[in-house]
């Protein structure tokens, strides 16, 4: 079996008016869901959260 993905958490804890988590990129959902994931849930999770990082670090480069 494959290791449980580690808890993206950067302690950088900063919710945006979205209730995402401008550190790591989780939504509040997923903060509150990660303890109760299973692998693939959280592989999930991980997955969507480095989108979200991504569209943001985008929009920040536009806006420069």
């Amino acid at each position: 079996t494959e290791p449980t993905p580690a808890s993206p958490c950067v302690r950088q804890c900063c919710l945006d008016d979205a209730d995402e988590c401008l550190g790591c990129g989780r939504t509040l959902d997923e903060i509150k869901a990660w303890h109760g994931a299973d692998a693939d849930g959280r592989a999930r999770i991980l997955q969507d959260a480095a989108a979200r990082r991504q569209q943001r670090e985008r929009r920040a480069t536009t806006q420069r």
